[in-house]
């Protein structure tokens, strides 16, 4: 079993920055995808971004805005979102797969308003 903690959401301004966190209670391997998806109301839940084995990739919607980082050390993935727009309002989910099984985190809301 995996517990995921996440923490960083909030409210923000059009163009302000977000730094989400979410730290696993459990060594993660780094073949093993850890990732963030989204949901907005009304909307399907989808990939933002994903890292494993030091490869990233990310929906096209937020190339050059957000990056995602790991530290293995820590069992904890960052997602650090810029340019922030009002469209991407949405719960933010950690998310990791370890083999067949994937393992999610409560979500935390992210308002991009001003």
């Amino acid at each position: 079993q995996v517990q995921l903690v996440e923490s960083g959401g909030g409210l923000v301004q059009p163009g302000g920055s977000l730094r989400l966190s979410c730290a696993a209670s459990r060594n993660i391997f780094s073949i093993y995808p850890m990732g963030w998806y989204r949901q907005a109301p009304g909307k399907q839940r989808e990939l933002v971004a994903v890292t494993s084995s030091g490869s990233t990739t990310y929906v096209d919607s937020v190339k050059g805005r957000f990056t995602i980082s790991r530290d293995n050390g820590k069992n904890t993935v960052y997602l650090q979102m810029n340019s922030l727009k009002p469209e991407d309002t949405a719960v933010y989910y950690c998310n990791v797969r370890v083999r067949s099984t994937e393992y999610w985190g409560q979500g935390t809301q992210v308002t991009v308003s001003s």
